[in-house]
């Protein structure tokens, strides 16, 4: 069994997609309004949002697409969390992350932890990116 992300967003999910994708690799997929089979026309500011879309890497996948909506009120009461075993990889990612957005628990070792830390993306995603491996002693 797998859990995977499905984020919404307001009008910028090709954007942010395209981001995640620069920040971790992957191959991405994006279909758009337009993209959808059908006989009634999609609503000319609607065609270029994003039905669905698809982080692919490795094993692991985080879909998204716009809200078709139009009451998008942004993510609430959830985080996405990223893992790495690499405490540089980690510190990495959260930096990406967090440019242009708000860091609510700097990346520092912790108890649990070698580096963990907590942003909000530019995009309004809430994020926790942690590295695995050997608590610090001390």
């Amino acid at each position: 069994m797998a859990f995977h992300p499905y984020l919404m967003f307001g009008g910028n999910c090709r954007e942010a997609l395209t981001r995640y994708q620069a920040i971790f690799g992957g191959e991405l997929t994006l279909l758009t309004m337009a993209d959808m089979p059908g006989d009634d026309p999609v609503p000319p500011e609607q065609a270029d949002q994003i039905m669905h879309g698809a982080l692919t890497i490795g094993d692991d996948l985080l879909m998204a697409s716009d809200d078709p909506t139009g009451g998008f009120q942004g993510p609430r009461d959830m985080q996405v969390t990223y893992s790495t075993p690499e405490v540089d990889e980690a510190q990495r990612v959260f930096d990406a992350l967090a440019e242009g957005g708000q860091v609510t628990m700097a990346a520092a070792a912790t108890f649990f932890s070698p580096l963990f830390g907590m942003c909000v993306d530019r995009f309004g995603i809430p994020w926790m990116v942690d590295a695995e491996g050997e608590v610090p002693s001390g």
